[in-house]
């Protein structure tokens, strides 16, 4: 079973690894958060089971509150790619989405990590400021370039992709 962080005077109980029972949680969860690109159950459930040790929950009284999902990129074992961030609506504006970034990268599985990359839709005015926001907290650099143009996304009216690229850092 997975160690689980638990902050008794902050209203997020415990950050935590995701089960396989959790799939049904994030996938709703996911759902409930637009702009955020809903992917099939299925995914949600290999990810709570394959990818566990790179993904994250906030739960709170048995509730998911918050979800990331994760993965080392493949080509660069320094960097870790955050695919989704995700915080129910009810828990926004509480730190929770910094909160488990920093969770995450303080794990065991990623002491290798010194890059964070991700990409934000341009109008996702939320996702840009959390992650500018982390990487001025952790005092490093947040490069910005476009990894996946609109046209590639072949005319479905899906915006463009920009690579956030934050660090290099020290192990938090």
């Amino acid at each position: 079973m997975s160690k689980t962080n638990c902050h008794k005077e902050e209203r997020v109980c415990c950050f935590r690894e995701p089960r396989i029972e959790d799939g049904p949680h994030i996938h709703s969860l996911i759902e409930h958060s637009p702009p955020l690109d809903l992917n099939s159950l299925y995914c949600y459930l290999l990810l709570a089971d394959h990818f566990r040790k790179t993904c994250i929950v906030a739960e709170r009284d048995g509730d998911i509150l918050g979800f990331i999902s994760a993965y080392v990129h493949p080509l660069k074992e320094n960097t870790l790619f955050v695919w989704q961030v995700a915080v129910d609506e009810t828990a926004r504006k509480q730190g929770i989405g910094i909160r488990m970034l920093e969770e995450l990268l303080r794990r065991p599985a990623l002491h290798r990590v010194s890059n964070l990359e991700t990409t934000v839709n341009p109008s996702n005015h939320s996702s840009q400021s959390l992650f500018e926001s982390f990487a001025k907290r952790l005092g490093v650099s947040c490069n910005m370039s476009i990894l996946f143009s609109e046209d590639l996304f072949g005319g479905t009216g899906h915006e463009a992709e920009i690579l956030f690229r934050i660090g290099p850092f020290d192990k938090l």
